[in-house]
């Protein structure tokens, strides 16, 4: 294991996993994060580890065929490494690769039966790329399935043949998956959507309310 420095991205990432720990995305061991290395490797939080107390040792560096390289304690990767290499791989522009889970992110999952969220057209969607007068923007959802490297394999055959109108997916029940040029704008990418999440949520909430038959009195 490479002694950290101040280029070392692993510090990038222990201090957005910190940032996403207290705002309740990554609580317990949940999410990961990478981050991209100029050889094509990345270095990948290590499973079970809390992302409220990560240190440079809780990463792991994945080679750019996949290969695990050897951890002095023993760690193992992020269960969700296939759905990163993937990514990698479909985006070599990318740099960074988040994955958090949010009550949000899980509820507007539920909200339709389909493969595909439509999202509501704010200005948000600007920081994600969408710069249209009311646009509609559909985000990609994919079933979370118990083997990881199944959904890794359904995002590779579907992004091959339709693209992601934004540089993110949703897996149901699950949360999102984001991915972008560098750590700060995965991080930018990750807030925005979660703006746009919890606006979500609060306008089901409303519409339920109209419908209700309290709201007649």
């Amino acid at each position: 294991m490479t002694s950290p420095t101040i280029a070392d991205p692993r510090l990038q990432l222990i201090a957005t996993a910190r940032y996403f720990y207290e705002q309740g995305w990554m609580l317990g061991t949940a999410g990961n994060l990478s981050a991209r290395l100029p050889d094509g490797s990345f270095w990948i939080t290590a499973s079970g580890k809390s992302k409220g107390e990560l240190l440079p040792s809780d990463f792991i560096r994945i080679d750019s065929d996949g290969t695990v390289e050897a951890s002095p304690s023993n760690l193992q990767p992020s269960a969700e490494t296939s759905i990163h290499q993937v990514i990698y791989s479909l985006f070599p522009e990318s740099q960074a690769c988040y994955h958090i889970h949010s009550i949000e992110g899980n509820l507007v999952s539920r909200l339709v039966a389909g493969d595909s969220l439509p999202l509501p057209p704010l200005e948000m969607l600007k920081g994600l790329g969408i710069w249209q007068e009311n646009p509609y923007c559909l985000m990609p959802i994919f079933t979370n399935h118990l083997q990881v490297s199944q959904i890794a394999v359904d995002i590779e055959k579907r992004f091959a043949v339709t693209p992601p109108q934004i540089p993110a997916l949703l897996i149901r029940d699950h949360g999102i998956t984001v991915w972008a040029a560098s750590g700060e704008a995965s991080r930018n990418y990750i807030e925005l959507l979660e703006y746009i999440f919890r606006y979500m949520v609060v306008a089901s909430r409303l519409d339920l309310k109209k419908c209700s038959p309290e709201s007649n009195y």
